[in-house]
């Protein structure tokens, strides 16, 4: 599938799905670098429980996070995967943003790549982790990218088979502008689980069915 054929898919899906659960609305940026580190190899109802049960505990900022013992944050993110490594990992990021920043915004209104670096510098935070909090809490025009959108970039041959994080984040970025790139990260997560899964893809019902090199 050439750039053109991959955007023209882009904007069907774009025409099928309407509206989308808008999981980030009336949280706080540092809420939202919470809540994405929970979901690291977590679904999404898991996570949802996890940080719903860590909010109930107490309020979600640095300084709760970085006093709280380490056991009642493993004992609220029970429900997510891997919730003891994930617990100390955001005591001990929350102790850096409030040493080195002062709190999470400082990141925020940096400009884009300086934002970028800071947040990977963190404990626990990656490309994807450091992309979603940029442009979901900062609005920032990054392009993140899970499993589901790397197998749909190869799968439309966008990219190569061996492509890496950055590789299809720029390959979408090329294709999306930037006041559309939320909404078709959040569609493309939705089309690789209703259709584009991993084992047995629903090729004969795609809404796009594209020339895609399907499954490898």
């Amino acid at each position: 599938m050439r750039l053109e054929e991959a955007e023209m898919a882009v904007a069907k899906l774009e025409g099928l799905y309407g509206d989308l659960e808008e999981w980030w609305k009336g949280l706080s940026g540092f809420e939202i670098l919470v809540s994405t580190v929970i979901s690291q190899n977590t679904n999404s109802r898991n996570t949802a429980a996890a940080f719903r049960r860590l909010r109930e505990k107490f309020k979600v900022t640095p300084e709760n996070m970085a006093n709280a013992p380490v056991e009642e944050i493993e004992e609220a993110l029970k429900p997510a995967g891997l919730y003891r490594g994930k617990a100390r990992r955001l005591k001990e990021l929350s102790r850096i943003i409030l040493e080195r920043y002062g709190g999470l915004d400082v990141i925020l209104k940096m400009p884009l790549n300086e934002a970028r670096k800071a947040l990977t510098e963190l404990p626990g935070v990656g490309s994807k982790t450091a992309d979603v909090v940029l442009n979901f809490a900062a609005g920032k025009a990054t392009f993140p990218v899970d499993t589901h959108i790397a197998r749909i970039a190869k799968r439309w041959g966008i990219v190569g088979e061996r492509a890496e994080y950055d590789e299809v984040s720029e390959a979408f970025k090329n294709i999306v502008s930037e006041e559309r790139r939320r909404r078709v990260h959040l569609i493309l997560i939705r089309f690789g689980r209703d259709y584009c899964t991993a084992l047995n893809p629903k090729c004969d019902i795609c809404p796009v069915k594209p020339p895609c090199r399907g499954i490898r």
